[in-house]
């Protein structure tokens, strides 16, 4: 390259840094005043610092609206799409073909594409579930959601069942016992793990199968996987008890307070904690004089009438003890 070359294209530089210095500053000056301009992130908003004009405004914030304190919680905030879940047998990793025939505009597909979608839905449908294995997770997952959604279980008890299942399946418990059995119990376990416990005949009301054959997978599952379920704590079943009979927080307070006197007494020990919660919300009830019945405690509980008078006379006897002289 020659010397006239070199400057030629040195100049050429510089007049374009000048125009692009001159651009830049013109940009961060303002047209009326020619203050400087700073950004209001809070307003999305470019003002003048000297006058106050809006320069632009409703301009894109490229930056995250929320915070995140550790590596899980980013990881949970994170924009790549729907988080992964062990409540689907795929963990939610594969797509689905909507069931809508429309196109991205909302029209109508034609006859011919609508086919067209329906063999595509068909063959991804069997693609998900390739094998034996990830058949039988499909099915017993949808039932553990039916079964969780009927007994208005949240969403952390039926992903802890779904762990559970999995783990049942990797461990090869199932042969000899029922898909629904095993997701049955698993969804038993992981509500009383969780704090939420649900009686058996509540289970088993949802459920497909028997309630013996129920207790039985049960105890076999949390034995074979090594689960730590503590027993079942009567005050549990007490907030879900009043709520449906519409009972006051003070008639709740005073069953916790009784069961709380009959745990002090020893009454706990041997007894159904779905019947001492059922007596205590009955006495509770009439000791703050709301009106309740029997029967009406019995149905919300799922247990007889019997079984609320002998725990009711318990937990009485048991308060009476435990008061001060």
């Amino acid at each position: 390259m020659t010397d006239t070359s070199i400057r030629t294209y040195t100049n050429e530089r510089e007049t374009e840094d000048e125009e692009t210095t001159a651009v830049s500053d013109e940009r961060e000056r303002c047209p009326e005043c020619g203050g400087r301009l700073v950004s209001d992130d809070e307003h999305a908003e470019t003002v003048c610092e000297d006058c106050g004009l809006v320069v632009e405004e409703d301009e894109i914030d490229r930056g995250p609206e929320w915070r995140a304190f550790d590596a899980a919680e980013k990881d949970e905030k994170s924009r790549v799409g729907a988080p992964t879940t062990n409540m689907m047998h795929d963990q939610g990793l594969s797509t689905n073909i909507g069931w809508q025939d429309k196109d991205a505009y909302g029209r109508a597909l034609s006859s011919r594409q609508r086919q067209k979608m329906q063999r595509l839905r068909t063959w991804n449908e069997r693609f998900r579930t390739r094998d034996s294995k990830e058949r039988n997770l499909k099915q017993a997952l949808g039932e553990i959601d039916r079964m969780a959604s009927a007994l208005g279980l949240p969403e952390n008890v039926r992903e802890t069942a779904s762990v559970i299942y999995r783990r049942a399946l990797e461990e090869d418990l199932l042969p000899g016992r029922s898909i629904e059995g095993v997701a049955t119990a698993s969804l038993y376990a992981a509500a009383r793990q969780a704090g939420t416990p649900r009686s058996l005949d509540e289970i088993s009301a949802v459920s497909r199968v028997e309630k013996m054959e129920l207790t039985r997978t049960y105890r076999y599952i949390i034995r074979e996987l090594g689960l730590e379920v503590k027993p079942a704590d009567p005050e549990h079943y007490v907030p879900r008890f009043v709520s449906d009979l519409d009972l006051s927080d003070e008639t709740e307070r005073m069953a916790r307070e009784l069961l709380e006197s009959a745990r002090q007494e020893g009454v706990h020990s041997g007894k159904s904690p779905v019947g001492l919660a059922a007596a205590a919300v009955y006495a509770a009830a009439l000791l703050t004089n709301e009106k309740v019945t029997q029967n009406e405690v019995s149905e919300v509980a799922s247990i007889s009438e019997v079984t609320i008078r002998n725990r009711y006379k318990e937990l009485l006897e048991a308060s009476d003890t435990a008061a001060p002289a």
